[in-house]
């Protein structure tokens, strides 16, 4: 069986050859009765690489069912390659935090900041009376 178009621009876009992906037929398990024990409708799918995994058994049809799931796996491996685009844009921006020099303005209240807290702690001491 051919996947849909949609599905095949989705997982090229992706990078993820279809020959990459374990596809088994088994049966379903759950409400149903005596057709969904003995059908092999729920589709079953691995993506080797990434191990990730979908197992649909949505639909009455096997068809129907390895459409809901392929479409599935791609949202799993679309969500998957925007949190590690996310967090690589996350360590970038803050490595370039860390890094970045402070201006002549923020040095200038880093200082007076020193300077206040260090006169409040000198206040602390004994009082030195006239002699």
């Amino acid at each position: 069986m051919a996947l849909p178009i949609q599905i095949v621009e989705r997982l090229n876009r992706l990078g993820v050859r279809v020959e990459e992906v374990d596809e088994r037929f088994v049966r379903g398990s759950g409400p149903g009765g005596q057709k969904i024990n003995k059908t092999s409708s729920t589709v079953w799918l691995r993506h080797g690489p990434t191990g990730v995994e979908v197992r649909c058994q949505a639909e009455r049809s096997q068809a129907a069912n390895r459409e809901v799931a392929w479409w599935e796996l791609c949202e799993k491996l679309e969500a998957r390659v925007r949190r590690e685009r996310e967090a690589s844009l996350q360590a970038r921006e803050a490595e370039r935090r860390r890094t970045r020099q402070k201006s002549r303005r923020q040095k200038a209240r880093m200082v007076q900041a020193k300077r206040h807290r260090a006169q409040h702690k000198s206040a602390r001491g004994r009082v030195r009376g006239e002699e």
